[in-house]
């Protein structure tokens, strides 16, 4: 099976532009940075709930803690979220009417949590109406370690933050595009 698309900054704008269209638009696109900007699993954004992202006084955390049973492997582990996905996250939350601890983090159309199969095929319908080919749920994870390997984030660093115990399996995610090969060049 072919890898997962890695998505260039027009493509996501691509995307982006596309489910602002959309019904649930602040939500479409929440989940869309999610995976883009923390490098979450599809199955780990569909586990979310309301007490993992918000904070007792309504802001969104800059750290989600995941347990084992959120996660592909059972091990707990730390997302970190930076300042710009907190911001949208925060801009999704207003849309929430309910926000019980227990409650999923993303509603589906049914008001009710994601399984992580639908959100797969979630993403999969969202990319290829946006006429991106390639796409998969798996494509923000790739290019969330590919975009932070182009900046020059070490491999061990990539690997805790994939949430992976070996390095081998985070250096099969990460794409060798032309923008890396040029910033390579220029060190010589």
């Amino acid at each position: 099976m072919a890898q997962a698309k890695t998505f260039t900054t027009a493509e996501l704008d691509q995307v982006l532009r596309y489910v602002s269209t959309k019904k649930y638009a602040q939500r479409d696109r929440a989940l869309i940075l999610t995976s883009f900007w923390s490098g979450m699993r599809v199955g780990e954004i569909a586990a979310l709930k309301m007490s993992d992202v918000v904070n007792e006084d309504g802001t969104i955390k800059n750290e989600i803690r995941l347990s084992g049973a959120q996660t592909k492997g059972g091990h707990p582990r730390t997302v970190f979220i930076p300042a710009k996905l907190q911001a949208e996250l925060q801009s999704y939350l207003t849309t929430r009417f309910a926000r019980l601890p227990h409650l999923p983090f993303f509603h589906s159309a049914n008001r009710l949590g994601f399984s992580a199969n639908s959100l797969c095929q979630w993403f999969f319908w969202i990319y290829r109406a946006a006429g991106i080919s390639g796409a998969s749920s798996h494509s923000g994870r790739r290019s969330f370690l590919t975009s932070l390997a182009n900046k020059g984030i070490g491999v061990r660093i990539l690997a805790s933050l994939a949430g992976h115990r070996s390095i081998a399996v985070t250096m099969k995610y990460l794409d060798a595009n032309d923008d890396m090969k040029r910033n390579a060049v220029e060190l010589v």
